[in-house]
C-alpha cells in the first residue's frame, strides 16, 4: 500500500463505520416506531396476544421484583446511614433528608432498577427472540400469516419495560420508607416535617422528570437488547457481536437520559 492511498483507505473506513453506525441506529428508531404502532393497535390485544402478554410480564417481574427490593433495601439502608452520619459530625442535619431523597430516590433508584431489568428480564427475552431467529420459528410463524412482531416481540418489550417501570416505582417507595424510618423512627410525629421536605424535593418540574426519566429507561433497557438480535445485517466483518453492539447503544442512550435529567433537576 502506498503512502497516498493509505489516509484515503483510512478515510473511507471511517466513512463506511459512521454509515453502519447511523445506519443501526435508524433500524433501531424504526424498530420502535413499528412497535409503538403495534402497542396502540386495539388488534395487538386480542386473546392469544394478552395471554403472552400476561405470561411475559408476569414472569419477567416476579423473577426480579423480590431481589431488586431487597438489594434496594440494603443499598438505602447503608447510603441513608452514612448520609445521616456525615451530615451530623458537620452540622448539616437539617439537609440530610432532602439529599437522601435527592441522591437515592432521583438519581440511584432508577438507574439501578433499569440495569437490572436489563440483566434479569430483557437480555434473556432477546436471547428467546434470537433462538426464535436462528432456529426457524420466526420463518414459520410468517408462512403461518402470523406477524411475528406483533406475535413474539411485542409482548417481550412490554413485560420489558413494565419490570423496569415496576422496579423502580417499588423501590423508590421502599427508601422513602426506610428513610423517615431511619430519620424519626417508628412514630408518626415526623410525618409532616417528612412529607414538608418530600414536597419541597417533588416539585411539579421534578416530578415529571423522574417519571419521563423512568419510563425512557424501561422503554430503552426494553428495546435495545431486542432490536439488536433483529438487526438483520450481515455482520461477518464486524468485530464485536450483535449483543454487545447493543449493550453499547443501550448505555449510550442511558448516559444521554441521565445527563438530560441532571441538567433539567439542577440547571
Amino acid at each position: 500500500m502506498s503512502p497516498l492511498s493509505s489516509p484515503q483507505d483510512t478515510a473511507a473506513g471511517l466513512a463506511r463505520g459512521a454509515v453502519q453506525w447511523l445506519a443501526g441506529w435508524w433500524r433501531t428508531i424504526h424498530l420502535a416506531a413499528l412497535l409503538s404502532v403495534l402497542a396502540l393497535s386495539p388488534s395487538s390485544y386480542r386473546a392469544g396476544n394478552r395471554r403472552a402478554m400476561a405470561k411475559h410480564i408476569y414472569l419477567g417481574t416476579a423473577q426480579s421484583l423480590l431481589w431488586f427490593t431487597l438489594l434496594s433495601l440494603l443499598i438505602s439502608i447503608v447510603v441513608i446511614r452514612i448520609v445521616l452520619v456525615t451530615a451530623l459530625s458537620y452540622g448539616l442535619t437539617q439537609y440530610a433528608l432532602e439529599m437522601v431523597v435527592r441522591v437515592l430516590v432521583l438519581e440511584l433508584i432508577p438507574l439501578a432498577a433499569a440495569l437490572f431489568a436489563a440483566l434479569r428480564c430483557t437480555m434473556p427475552l432477546a436471547e428467546e427472540v434470537a433462538t426464535l431467529r436462528t432456529g426457524g420459528g420466526w420463518d414459520a410463524l410468517a408462512r403461518e400469516g402470523i406477524d411475528p412482531l406483533r406475535q413474539e416481540v411485542l409482548p417481550r418489550v412490554v413485560a420489558g419495560s413494565f419490570c423496569g417501570l415496576m422496579l423502580a416505582a417499588v423501590s423508590c417507595v421502599v427508601t422513602l420508607v426506610v428513610a423517615y424510618l431511619s430519620v424519626y423512627g417508628l412514630t408518626s410525629a415526623g410525618f409532616a416535617a417528612y412529607t414538608h421536605t418530600v414536597g419541597q424535593v417533588f416539585s411539579p418540574a421534578v416530578s415529571l422528570i423522574l417519571l419521563l426519566k423512568i419510563l425512557l429507561l424501561g422503554l430503552t433497557v426494553a428495546l435495545m437488547p431486542i432490536a439488536s438480535v433483529l438487526d438483520a445485517v450481515p455482520r461477518r466483518r464486524a468485530n464485536t457481536s450483535a449483543e454487545l453492539q447493543g449493550l453499547v447503544r443501550m448505555f449510550m442512550v442511558i448516559v444521554i437520559i441521565e445527563a438530560a435529567s441532571l441538567v433539567g433537576n439542577y440547571y
